[in-house]
């Protein structure tokens, strides 16, 4: 089976008010927060507010994500967190069917391993 390169790929997407606010909840809450400090060994994130859609590798998109995000990806002061998808259904957000969110990560200190 062929692969096949994609040239180009439209990832923008809208979120109706109502199901960005309990999306924004849901990723700003003290039990998720806390698991992802947890996974990333860091004391504190904030969530910057940015979500995108992943997208499929291409010549212009080589991580998976749109070229303005990628200086996060770079960045050790962010971290990329998939969506839960039952964040996206709790919010009911069906299209698109996949989010990630960007963390800062505050506090940098590691906690011991």
């Amino acid at each position: 089976m062929p692969l096949k390169i994609v040239q180009n790929f439209d990832g923008s997407f809208t979120l109706e008010a109502q199901a960005q606010e309990t999306l924004f909840n849901l990723l700003t809450s003290v039990a998720f927060l806390n698991q992802i400090c947890q996974q990333l060994r860091c004391e504190q994130v904030k969530f910057t507010e940015l979500l995108f859609q992943p997208v499929p590798y291409s010549l212009t998109t080589t991580k998976g994500m749109p070229a303005e995000f990628e200086k996060y990806h770079e960045s050790d002061e962010y971290a990329i967190v998939n969506v839960p998808p039952n964040f996206m259904f709790s919010a009911k957000i069906f299209k698109p069917s996949r989010l990630c969110a960007i963390y800062q990560k505050l506090g940098n200190e590691e906690f011991p391993k």
